[in-house]
């Protein structure tokens, strides 16, 4: 860390808002950087400069987190079903907690290197097998020298401790980030429970990232904070909800959706829905606010700019956005600038364009989890056996 930067839990204590980044793989996806399906960022090594510049968009929309984008960059990820790729996990760690921290230098940010839940739990590998993956990942980050350490996107709670346990043994401040909604994990644990059982693993800051969009996510974290209330204990909370709309959504969250990753863009939130989200998060208590999935620097300078008041300045993205739509004042048509005003931009109902689709989907909730063996992962590529069997199983549903 920088001399005379303040660590995350200094920032936490102190009251103060921290805003994180959003979401890498989809973004990078759209720029043509990330592959749909093994979602592995692999770009940190291949193409750092697209990466670079998500990171600088990020920071000039009012970031202070520069999370490494590592996400299921664990070996046992990198290698599965068919998955070849020309670079170690190890290159890629490193490379991007390189380009994470060269951004963070720019401005008043901390790094944070994230590792998520593995292919290895899914296919119920032992407790020791699924640390040692993950403690592949620790070590470029203590080599680094991170300044704080995330377990982010976990469906179970029990992998989840898992991780805290690991990244507890470097002593540098921990966060744990489920992706779950108000029903729990997959196993069915209540968020309350989830939270409380990190907390005792030794996490700092508990929340929930990735699965839901904004509200549900807000929701998720309200139950976590009461149950560690409860319990006597002590935490800040985080979270980094999708950017899309998901009120159909089961259990599983978005990808049970049937517009799933590639038809998601009619259910993406405004700025001014972020607006609605940064204030909701902040009245519940919760001081680090930030994006995953679908997540574009707009939406972050929407949070950023929303909790200007609270922070005590704008990003500097906001130098090209004026405030509730004001740089309406200037256009040439009439209509347009009278569009200049809060309550017209608060009170939208936009439309969709699409008149002959629904408002809600129905999810495929195929209802499968860890111990299932439809989750057992591979190494060889998904065979068209494979493939024939869940085509045949989809159209059934």
């Amino acid at each position: 860390m920088a001399p005379g930067k303040k660590g995350i839990l200094e920032r936490l204590d102190a009251g103060e808002v921290v805003i994180g980044d959003g979401g890498f793989v989809f973004a990078l996806e759209k720029r043509g950087y990330v592959k749909a399906g093994p979602w592995t960022p692999e770009a940190a090594s291949e193409y750092p400069e697209a990466v670079r510049q998500l990171h600088r968009e990020f920071l000039r929309a009012g970031a202070n987190v520069m999370q490494t984008f590592t996400f299921y960059a664990s070996d046992d990820k990198l290698q599965n079903r068919g998955n070849k790729l020309s670079f170690t996990g190890a290159q890629i760690n490193e490379a991007a907690c390189d380009l994470a921290r060269e951004v963070a230098n720019e401005g008043d940010a901390l790094v944070a290197g994230g590792v998520c839940q593995t292919p290895s739990y899914l296919s119920c590998k032992s407790e020791k097998e699924v640390k040692a993956i993950l403690k592949k990942q620790l070590d470029v980050f203590i080599k680094k020298d991170v300044d704080f350490l995330i377990a982010e996107y976990f469906e179970h709670v029990e992998e989840a401790v898992w991780a805290v346990e690991v990244l507890k043994e470097t002593g540098k401040p921990v966060a744990a980030s489920m992706c779950i909604g108000p029903e729990g994990d997959m196993h069915g644990v209540s968020p309350a429970e989830c939270a409380v059982r990190l907390a005792k693993a030794g996490a700092q800051i508990i929340g929930v990232n990735c699965h839901f969009d904004p509200m549900t996510c807000v929701e998720a974290v309200k139950m976590m904070k009461a149950g560690v209330e409860k319990a006597g204990l002590k935490a800040h909370y985080m979270v980094q909800p999708l950017a899309y709309h998901t009120p159909d959504c089961s259990c599983q969250g978005f990808i049970d959706l049937p517009e799933f990753p590639f038809g998601l863009e009619p259910r993406i939130l405004s700025r001014w829905d972020m607006h609605k989200f940064a204030r909701e998060s902040y009245n519940a208590g919760i001081r680090f606010i930030g994006g995953c999935c679908g997540f574009e620097p707009y939406h972050i300078r929407a949070v950023a700019e929303e909790l200007a008041p609270e922070r005590g300045f704008l990003p500097a993205a906001s130098e090209k956005h004026g405030s509730w739509g004001a740089g309406l004042e200037m256009h040439t048509k009439p209509w347009v600038r009278a569009r200049a005003r809060r309550d017209y931009w608060e009170n939208l109902k936009p439309a969709s364009g699409r008149p002959l689709c629904p408002s809600m989907s129905a999810p495929d909730s195929w209802g499968v989890t860890k111990g299932h063996n439809d989750l057992m992962q591979q190494t060889e590529a998904t065979s068209k056996d494979q493939l024939k069997t869940l085509f045949d199983r989809s159209k059934s549903n």
